[in-house]
């Protein structure tokens, strides 16, 4: 039995760099009865993630056959990829009263907020431009033309920041981590 009276969609979104997933997880260990929710890439996976557990690496033929079945709640091609969040997904999580959290781009939790009106929208920002850049270049995964592309669609999407329920600054973890968890359990009891 959950400890919350109803379910919540979450939507963490952020430009990349920012800490979502890094955030979902801490989140993930804060609240019982809460989830991250998988979403499905045409992304190949970094080395290290784990097909299944961060996300669900499909090929480009089977997102258009789930597309095509209208199975995704919300898609989107970000930095040349496409990503969707599955429709069933976040139903199982609703039903069963739980906190589901999904990290996605600003676009899809604009088509999140769109179908599901009564979801929570957090934005998270970087304290700064300079931080930012330097959590992309230490995971060591993108080209510098990545992480100037990656940089430039940051700009972009913190201005869009104002479209969210809540915008946080992930300036240290375990404060932006308390601040968010703060917002679901006072949004799961109202």
């Amino acid at each position: 039995m959950s400890e919350f009276s109803k379910g919540l969609l979450v939507v963490i979104s952020a430009p990349s760099g920012a800490g979502k997933t890094t955030l979902a997880h801490e989140l993930l260990r804060r609240i019982p009865d809460s989830r991250r929710s998988l979403s499905s890439t045409t992304r190949p996976p970094r080395q290290t993630e784990i097909p299944g557990q961060d996300y669900d690496f499909i090929s480009d033929e089977e997102f258009d056959a789930l597309e095509k079945k209208s199975d995704f709640a919300e898609s989107a091609v970000v930095h040349g990829y496409r990503y969707g969040t599955k429709k069933s997904t976040i139903q199982e999580a609703l039903d069963r009263k739980q906190a589901l959290i999904l990290t996605i781009d600003v676009q899809g939790a604009t088509s999140i907020k769109e179908n599901f009106p009564d979801s929570l929208c957090i934005f998270v920002e970087p304290p700064d431009f300079d931080v930012l850049e330097t959590r992309l270049r230490k995971r060591g995964t993108e080209s510098d033309s990545d992480i100037r592309r990656r940089l430039e669609n940051a700009r972009r999407e913190i201005a869009l920041k104002d479209q969210f329920n809540f915008v946080v600054v992930n300036d240290r973890l375990d404060r932006a981590a308390l601040e968010i968890e703060s917002i679901i359990r006072k949004t799961l009891s109202s």
